[in-house]
């Protein structure tokens, strides 16, 4: 007897959590994204007294309207968004508003662009509503950002929606504001829907973060406080749009999680109305990082590009299975590129969330076999 569904015959499990899986105890683990930053202290205690309130019922669907208009002064003063707290939901984790708007909004006959390379989540999504993945390819001469060439060269008869990110997993490539405003016309033009993953909005460098739905109704702003906030086990993320696209992913959302943890909403709305330094100083301490591990590879004579936001390295190796299996005998782990796609073949992810004495005992034991 055949147990699965047939649409979720050829879904992939992940190869960062297979890499995890076989490191030893002692490795330093170079594949999860996962910032090794503690909760501040402000948002857990605020978690804590929102429990011991009695804050353990259910939430209205979309979420507590206290957090949702706190999100909505957020995407105002931060991404130039004007919206409504009836066009927020919140959701677990950034994971299921890419899931539930996918779901809500994908028919299986629509095509869907996807960033090549690119978060590895992205392409199973799309095949689990039944819907066709197609490789939006970027390259290392243009930064691994996404340009408008890049969407005219790709885009079909038959899509739908498109998925962007930036800053980029596994690039750390930041689109500039040119660009957004571009694909933004050109989406609205073609009636194609950008769903953009802003996830990483917080962890930037030396650029400024624009979002697509500053420009064009037609957009989904999918956001959350895993990354900037380090609360990746509260699973608290949030999408926002116009009124036609929210009345459809509430659906999804509201027969998928009917709502999100009601406690963990109170420490999210703590987390943007408090104190914002903690945020700040764990940016200048992923730059630090970054800096660390890209000299440290560039010493090394290894090629790469020093990302603009989030916190991967994607360098080049001439046979990175081979690299990296020598990395795991180093009890370092890390991630081929080609599970980000196509675009990836040849490339070798790094994530720098790790502590620097980490980071520098790592980048030791791989430069002995560099």
């Amino acid at each position: 007897m055949q147990y699965g569904a047939q649409r979720v015959s050829d879904i992939n499990l992940s190869q960062v959590r297979k890499m995890f899986e076989q490191a030893s105890p002692t490795a330093i683990n170079l594949a999860l994204g996962e910032p090794d930053f503690d909760t501040p202290k402000h948002i857990i205690d605020a978690l804590k007294n929102a429990l011991d309130e009695g804050y353990t019922h259910y939430s209205q669907n979309k979420g507590e309207v206290k957090l949702r208009e706190t999100i909505v002064d957020k995407l105002k003063k931060d991404n130039n968004i004007n919206t409504t707290a009836d066009n927020v939901i919140l959701t677990v984790g950034a994971s299921e508003a890419l899931y539930s708007t996918v779901n809500a909004l994908i028919d299986p006959k629509d095509d869907v662009l996807i960033p090549d390379p690119g978060f590895l989540s992205y392409r199973e999504v799309v095949k689990i509503a039944g819907a066709n993945p197609v490789a939006l390819k970027t390259s290392a001469e243009n930064g691994f950002n996404t340009t408008l060439d890049d969407v005219e060269n790709t885009v079909t008869e038959n899509t739908k929606a498109m998925i962007i990110n930036s800053p980029a997993n596994p690039t750390g490539s930041v689109m500039p504001k040119d660009e957004i405003k571009a694909i933004a016309e050109f989406a609205d033009e073609n009636d194609i829907i950008i769903i953009s993953d802003e996830i990483y909005e917080k962890i930037i460098y030396d650029k400024k973060h624009y979002s697509f739905q500053a420009y064009t109704d037609n957009a989904v702003t999918i956001n959350g406080f895993s990354k900037a906030y380090a609360m990746t086990g509260l699973r608290v993320g949030y999408l926002s749009a116009c009124s036609e696209i929210i009345d459809e992913v509430l659906k999804v959302h509201q027969y998928n999680v009917a709502c999100i943890d009601t406690a963990t909403q109170i420490a999210a709305t703590e987390a943007l109305t408090g104190p914002q330094q903690c945020v700040s100083d764990m940016t200048s301490e992923f730059r630090k990082r970054r800096d660390l591990v890209v000299d440290s590879l560039y010493d090394m004579g290894v090629e790469c590009i020093r990302p603009d936001g989030a916190f991967y390295v994607f360098f080049k190796q001439d046979n990175p299975d081979e690299f990296i299996q020598k990395a795991l005998k180093e009890d370092v782990v890390l991630v081929n590129g080609n599970a980000f796609g196509e675009m990836g073949e040849g490339y070798i992810r790094l994530s720098y969330a790790q502590s620097y004495e980490n980071l520098q005992t790592a980048m030791e034991r791989l430069a002995k076999i560099a």
